[in-house]
């Protein structure tokens, strides 16, 4: 009984003790900053601090007592995307820089910088994911072969170069080639009727032969009336009778295609300052010296209005 009552006390003083002893742990691992930091810990003036979260900057670190400091959310245009101990956030991106062709993709947060992207029509040849100058995509007067995209200019069909070139000086060769042609023609068809004339009859008897009385007179307010009376292929003949270049004539027909009446009053406003005051009168002469009698009357018709 002796050896009972001695040994009861010590079993008493174990149950009271380690009770106390494992309400005690917790409050020593809190003073010495080893309870678990969400984001992660950095050390401060000997000390271990939890980071703060993203989104947050330090505002006070932590002290002896608590590991946790204070965080505060960053202001306005300002961002942290990671959990970090700085005592200020990062600036936004800006995508308003002046000239650098750029517009928001995706705004600015507390946690994400804002992503900016070129506007339409334009490209970022810097070949990175952050682009900070976006080029004007080049335009293709050749037609398109692969189109622009954010990251990629323009790519133009390839020009054959001379084709153009080539094909007005075939078109101006052709013109010449008819105008020789019509030329020839008018001179072999007027030996022709001379070798085939009547010579019972002479040629001063032919009213068809006898010279139209041409008036000197300024053309310059008959131009129209006359062009339409002319057309555009006698002009044509009266033009290379003239010895006007044919690169002139041409340009007269390339400057208003489908468009006959306008070619030819232009052709017409050539030739007659190429001739002077006597225009009205080689205008008669050589309309009718090329079969075309009945179109210089006309125009005789028109210069006696005035």
């Amino acid at each position: 009984m002796a050896a009972a009552s001695t040994t009861l006390p010590v079993w008493r003083t174990f149950c009271v003790l380690v009770p106390l002893l494992v309400h005690a742990a917790p409050t020593v691992a809190e003073g010495n900053g080893s309870l678990p930091c969400v984001d992660g810990t950095y050390e401060h003036g000997g000390r271990i601090c939890c980071l703060c979260g993203a989104g947050q900057h330090v505002k006070e670190h932590c002290t002896t007592s608590q590991p946790y400091g204070v965080c505060e959310h960053c202001a306005a245009n300002t961002y942290s995307s990671l959990p970090n101990s700085l005592d200020s956030c990062e600036p936004c991106t800006s995508c308003s820089q002046p000239n650098a062709n750029l517009e928001v993709k995706r705004p600015c947060s507390s946690a994400s910088d804002a992503t900016c992207r070129c506007k339409k029509d334009h490209y970022c040849s810097s070949g990175t994911e952050t682009c900070r100058i976006c080029n004007p995509c080049k335009e293709c007067p050749d037609g398109i072969k692969v189109a622009c995209t954010s990251n990629n200019n323009t790519v133009c069909n390839e020009k054959v170069e001379g084709v153009h070139n080539i094909g007005v000086i075939l078109g101006i060769v052709a013109i010449s080639v008819i105008g020789l042609g019509l030329l020839a023609f008018y001179f072999i068809r007027k030996c022709w009727k001379k070798r085939n004339r009547d010579p019972a009859q002479p040629s001063s008897a032919d009213p068809e032969m006898q010279p139209l009385a041409a008036p000197v007179v300024d053309l310059q307010p008959h131009l129209s009336d006359i062009a339409e009376t002319i057309g555009w292929r006698d002009m044509h003949v009266v033009a290379l009778k003239s010895r006007i270049e044919s690169a002139i004539i041409e340009s007269c027909r390339l400057d208003h295609p489908n468009d006959s009446q306008e070619q030819t009053l232009r052709l017409l406003q050539i030739w007659v300052e190429s001739q002077g005051n006597e225009a009205s009168r080689i205008l008669i002469e050589s309309l009718q010296n090329s079969n075309r009698r009945a179109k210089a009357e006309k125009v005789i018709a028109i210069l006696s209005r005035s």
